[in-house]
């Protein structure tokens, strides 16, 4: 009778994520207008681990690694040791973009500490005139970082709350803009096959000033879940959705899946809905323990653009 009891309230649990994610993937249009192009300092919406791009970032009620403080800073509290990762991503053009990260649980005051480095970099760019459109020989640069503290912890045993604070800079050639953002995530854990909930709020703050022209952040307001769909010693399937509505573009939604197989090898697939390139995601990961509380992780993430071709990310992660 119990065993029933339990089938019926995760059936209900997974029709009500459901239909909050549908809810969600409603039109935009429904809504309102896009404002796409109206924000800067867009380097802030690029996904940091290889992980959450196999599942299509459907990841905020998932982060339990160091990646939470990009993802859902609530998320730091599943850690248990610390970890490092790091991420490099090749882009069309020779831009190429850098994350390193790391979090630490601290007993003396419950709760974890994580740091985060971001960098995209343009390379090179041939400097143009009307006099030389096709170059006039000279080069200059492009790049965007970031830098975040974040600090996270579980106020009861089910919810958790996580804030991650950022510097943020832009520079083109000899111009360039400094501000700050925050992040704000909650997670909370039914305690029932892994069904978590997720809401969080990122990038909110003033807005940037460049040239003598001023704009605003990426902020973006995030719903997701979360739901073990297979349960055993050997094998685990993640089920994880999330609805997004951005201060910049229409209403995006993402699905993602992941299956580990005896806690080493894992396979993810997912699929965007309503960005400017939808496109399926997939990717694979490697775990390797050593010693008590130790292992190695490797993973990789595709994710496909359409016509600016496919993008590969690989993410190092250590927990020590």
């Amino acid at each position: 009778m119990s065993g029933k009891r339990k089938s019926t309230t995760g059936g209900r649990l997974l029709l009500l994520m459901l239909g909050a994610w549908c809810l969600l993937a409603l039109p935009a249009d429904s809504f309102g207008q896009a404002k796409v192009g109206t924000a800067g300092a867009k380097f802030l919406d690029i996904g940091v681990s290889a992980r959450a791009i196999g599942m299509a970032q459907a990841y905020s009620a998932v982060a339990n690694d160091v990646s939470a403080i990009y993802y859902n800073p609530a998320g730091l509290t599943q850690l248990f040791s610390r970890e490092a990762m790091f991420t490099h991503v090749d882009y069309p053009a020779d831009i190429t973009y850098e994350f390193a990260g790391i979090a630490v649980p601290v007993e003396n005051i419950s709760g974890v500490v994580g740091l985060g480095f971001y960098f995209l970099n343009s390379g090179d760019i041939p400097l143009t005139t009307y006099a030389h459109p096709e170059g006039t020989g000279e080069f200059f640069r492009a790049y965007d970082f970031a830098v975040s503290a974040t600090f996270a912890r579980s106020l009861t045993e089910h919810f958790s709350l996580g804030t991650t604070f950022k510097f943020v800079g832009e520079y083109f050639d000899n111009e360039s803009a400094q501000g700050w953002a925050a992040d704000v995530g909650t997670l909370y854990d039914t305690g029932y096959r892994g069904f978590k909930i997720a809401i969080s709020i990122v990038n909110f703050g003033p807005d940037m000033t460049m040239a003598q022209q001023s704009y605003p952040l990426p902020i973006n307001f995030k719903f997701g879940g979360s739901f073990n769909v297979v349960e055993s010693p050997d094998h685990l399937a993640v089920l994880a959705m999330e609805g997004a509505h951005p201060s910049d573009n229409l209403e995006q939604y993402n699905i993602g899946m992941e299956y580990w197989y005896l806690d080493r090898f894992s396979v993810r697939v997912g699929k965007r809905f309503n960005y400017d390139a939808d496109g399926f995601t997939a990717g694979a990961g490697l775990k390797w323990p050593f010693g008590e509380s130790r292992e190695i992780r490797v993973d990789y993430g595709y994710q496909d653009f359409g016509f600016l071709r496919e993008v590969h990310r690989f993410s190092l992660s250590v927990a020590f």
